[in-house]
This record gives structure tokens, sequence and C-alpha cells, in this order.
């Protein structure tokens, strides 16, 4: 199949890219490359893939619709897994411009590209932030999600309306993934697991908020990427008993669909520090915080959907996962 995966340079992009690669599939990737984080790490991402025959690469911005549309105009993608964004909650409260027009103008040039050029499936990123003030946890798709805590939050929630608009106007199977907290190799050096490992390494305190007392439900990218192209592969249809007096927020009588991706087993963040330490065989300099502005102290994944319409559940241990973690943190940087 011919895909076209944006932000393939990113984090969990290149992971998805270079998956659907090795199955056989054709992957035209796009990427901005810019400096939100070190650029190098993105090129470093890309040299993975690059010497595939079946991987093209066009750096461009989503924001950019003229050349959004030459591409797929020029390329004619069957699937799209739209994972390109402006990421991070903490940044959003220093320069949410960028989300609006990342997330907000780059999504809709991404629709209105899938509009006009006749996709199969989009698929798109989506991100557990939108649970916001929720506290009725597992954290369900079937919950009203009306309260975000961030502006990034905010604009994954947008991102879910203008998708399904879409998808009800203009009949495109659309299914949008919630993720929640990603880690593993290659990952993003804003989040926690990389920031902590780096600062313990080079002997420098580690800023944790809330006083430690988070609760993430972390998920390893392989699990992850599994559960994006098993979406991606199952094209959304629509839900013949969907009811408009109890309307459910996860279907619809368009061909539109959420599911949540985490591993639904949430650990303690001093935990997930303290498996850090073990893997480095080093102790961390702690300086608790309290909790930050746009912050939840907690999630936890309701995967029903995941596991009755694509049959996935993530299995991947948090000691496996960070193990491989550190173990390629160390070989990455000669640590």
């Amino acid at each position: 199949m011919k895909f076209l995966v944006t932000g393939a340079a990113g984090f969990i992009g290149f992971h998805t890219s270079k998956y659907l690669l090795d199955r056989g599939d054709s992957v035209i990737g796009i990427d901005n490359i810019n400096d939100y984080y070190d650029p190098s790490l993105k090129e470093a991402r890309l040299s993975q893939l690059i010497d595939n025959e079946r991987f093209t690469f066009h750096k461009i911005d989503i924001i950019d619709k003229v050349a959004v549309d030459t591409i797929f105009e020029a390329e004619s993608p069957e699937y799209i897994i739209h994972l390109a964004a402006q990421a991070g909650v903490r940044y959003s409260l220093e320069n949410p411009y960028a989300y609006i027009d990342s997330n907000i103008t780059g999504f809709m040039n991404i629709l209105e590209a899938c509009r006009h050029f006749s996709v199969k499936h989009l698929t798109f990123a989506s991100s557990s932030s939108v649970y916001g003030a929720n506290t009725l946890m597992p954290f369900s798709v079937n919950h009203n999600v009306d309260h975000p805590l961030s502006i990034y939050a905010a604009t994954k929630k947008s991102n879910e309306l203008m998708a399904h608009t879409y998808s009800h106007l203009y009949g495109i199977p659309v299914s949008g993934l919630r993720f929640f907290t990603v880690y593993g190799p290659w990952g993003r050096p804003d989040m926690a697991l990389f920031m902590f490992t780096k600062k313990i390494l080079d002997g420098e305190k580690i800023d944790v908020f809330n006083e430690g007392k988070h609760k993430r439900d972390f998920t390893y990218i392989d699990d992850i990427v599994e559960g994006v192209v098993r979406v991606a592969d199952n094209i959304a249809t629509a839900d013949d008993n969907w009811d408009s007096d109890k309307p459910d927020p996860a279907t619809s009588k368009a061909p539109y669909r959420l599911y949540n991706i985490g591993s639904n087993s949430p650990v303690e963040l001093m935990h997930f520090i303290e498996l850090i330490e073990k893997n480095l065989n080093k102790k961390a300099d702690i300086n608790y915080l309290p909790l930050q502005a746009g912050d939840v102290p907690a999630t936890y994944a309701n995967i029903d959907a995941l596991k009755n319409y694509v049959g996935f559940k993530p299995s991947t241990l948090i000691e496996t996962g960070i193990e491989n973690f550190v173990k390629w943190y160390k070989e990455y940087y000669n640590s």
C-alpha cells in the first residue's frame, strides 16, 4: 500500500515509517525538520529510512497549503497517517501561536488535501491531553472531553472536531488516535524519560512536578506503532447504531472513529524514576516542584475500542521499555 506519513522525521513518525517499509509498503514522508528540539536527531532518524527505495522524503511545512497539495497530486497516496504537530504541553504556555499554525492550520491543509485527492483513510494523532479536567478513570473515548487544560490539548480536541466535520460532509473515513505518554528509543528530548536520563548522567538535578505524585499511562513506542498501523489498516466505518439522542463521542453516522492507545496500566512517576536509576546505576538528584499549569495529575487509558475494533492491546512492560531506551541512549550519545 502507499502511505503518506506526516512528521516522518519525528519520534512516532520515524518508527511508523520504518514499520511500514519493513512490511513492504511504500512511504512518502514529509517533515519540516524544525528546531523545536535538536534537528540532528531528526536527521539521524531520517538516515535510517532514506536509503530504502520505497521511501520518498519531502521537506515541507504542512502550513504551506500549496506544498501539501503539490505532494498529494504528484504522489497520489492511498492512506494518510498524520503525525506532524507542534507537540508539548509546557511549550504551549510559552508559544501558543505555534500550535494554532501547525495543529489547526496545518491540519486543515491535510483535511482539504484528503477531500480533493480522494484518499482511502486518514488516521491522525490526537492526545490523551484532551481529557483535561476529567478525573473519572480509566479515560474512555466515550467520555465527554470539553475541558482541556492547555492550548496543546485544545488544538488536539479541535482536530477531532474538524476531522468529524470532514468525515460527515465529504464521506472521508477518519480515525483519531489519543496517544498516552509515548516513550522509547529515538524519543523526543523534551519528554521526561529523555530529560531525566540526560540529567542523571550529567549529574544535574531533575525537576519533578506535583511533588512526584504524577501517574502516567506510559506507552512503549512499538505498541504505539502497532496500534497506529492496525487502525490505519482498518478503514473507519459509520456506526449504524449511533444515537443522536445519546451521542457517543467516539463514533458517528459518518465513517469516524476515535481510539485510545495506552498501556492500560498507569505507573507512579517515582517508580518510573527508580527504573531509570536502576538502568543507569546512578541515583537522581531530585528538585520537587508543585503541579505545573496545564499538567494533569494522572492518565489511565481505557482501550476497549482498540481491542474490540482492531484486536490489539499494548503489552510492553515498563521495565523492558526503559531498559531499551537507556541502552539506545548510551549507544547513540556514547554515554
